[in-house]
């Protein structure tokens, strides 16, 4: 409450504000009055998981009795009937930022998107449709979800067609895959991590001049930081190292000026992590390479200082650019 007081101050004291409107402002914020918007949205969204999630579990449960023939047309019908009510209360595709008269609709799109899916996944797992390439199917999956995020102009779809795209070409980060340490020793995954990581930033360059959906960009960036920051450092454990080291320093300047531009703290964290992760293992390779661990006792000891100054910097940092936007603001 003290820091929307101050903020109410500034804004009077700058005359963006008359006597009247900052006295009604106060009052207005004095009652505490909140809007349950946000909290029915989210029980939405969080119906859609549990709905979905249950789905699977029935369908797991009783896959005998039902039949796979039963279950896939099931599912065709919801997906149909999602994809009929969504497209009927639509307002057609747009370049801008226009959404549903009614924001329901977008967890129907929602609901739809993860049917398709899931129905995708099943009918090739089950009749192995396009033989063994299940990227194939994933892919399809992909662009179903893209294609409606763009169309009904939802956020959530777009995450799960990047994700889904991701898994075509053979990214899928689990906990399983972290412990056994199978993205950070595929060479292959590096590249194609890189290149699908680079490929976003330009398509997100392109809806920023075109003005096609440019609110996508946040989430477009955003994937694409992780995948070249986890591809970065996966590339330093191989025998290019040096190169990717420079692409890891590319890549951690493009991202400093990206999120100051959309004011994403979350971009610039991720964005210090994986420089901060990059540059360690960049310098070990390098003190390894020089045999300068053979003054391992000096290391040991310079080590708590390093840590402890990495994270006065991490944090001096961080309120850096809460000031920097903050002052852009104003």
């Amino acid at each position: 409450m003290d820091q929307i007081n101050r903020n109410i101050q500034k804004l009077f004291e700058k005359q963006l504000l008359s006597k009247e409107q900052e006295s009604s402002v106060r009052d207005y914020f004095s009652l505490g009055i909140f809007s349950l918007r946000n909290e029915l949205l989210f029980l939405l969204y969080f119906s859609v998981l549990l709905f979905t999630s249950g789905v699977g579990v029935l369908i797991y449960k009783n896959i005998e009795t039902i039949g796979h023939t039963l279950i896939l047309l099931i599912m065709f019908l919801l997906i149909a009937v999602c994809f009929f009510f969504s497209f009927k209360k639509s307002n057609g595709f747009s370049k801008e930022d226009i959404d549903f008269d009614n924001p329901v609709f977008n967890y129907l799109v929602l609901l739809a998107v993860i049917l398709s899916c899931s129905f995708m996944g099943y009918i090739q797992f089950q009749y192995l449709i396009f033989d063994g390439y299940y990227e194939i199917s994933i892919l399809i999956s992909a662009l179903i979800a893209i294609a409606s995020a763009y169309y009904f102009n939802n956020k959530s779809a777009l995450s799960i067609g990047i994700t889904a795209l991701a898994t075509s070409i053979g990214i899928s980060v689990t906990p399983k895959s972290l412990l056994r340490n199978e993205i950070y020793w595929n060479e292959n995954l590096s590249y194609y991590g890189l290149i699908l990581g680079v490929l976003i930033i330009f398509w997100a360059i392109y809806s920023k001049r075109t003005n096609l959906k440019k609110h996508f960009n946040f989430v477009l960036l955003t994937f694409a930081l992780h995948l070249i920051g986890m591809c970065c450092i996966s590339g330093l454990y191989q025998d290019y190292w040096i190169l990717f080291a420079l692409l890891l320093a590319g890549a951690t300047y493009y991202f400093y000026t990206v999120s100051f531009e959309l004011r994403a703290i979350s971009i610039y964290i991720f964005m210090i992590l994986y420089a901060f992760i990059g540059f360690n293992i960049f310098m070990a390779r390098t003190f390894d390479n020089l045999n300068l661990f053979d003054d391992f006792e000096i290391i040991i000891v310079l080590l708590p200082v390093y840590f402890i100054a990495s994270i006065v910097l991490f944090i001096r940092a961080i309120k850096n650019f809460n000031k920097k936007t903050d002052d852009s603001l104003r």
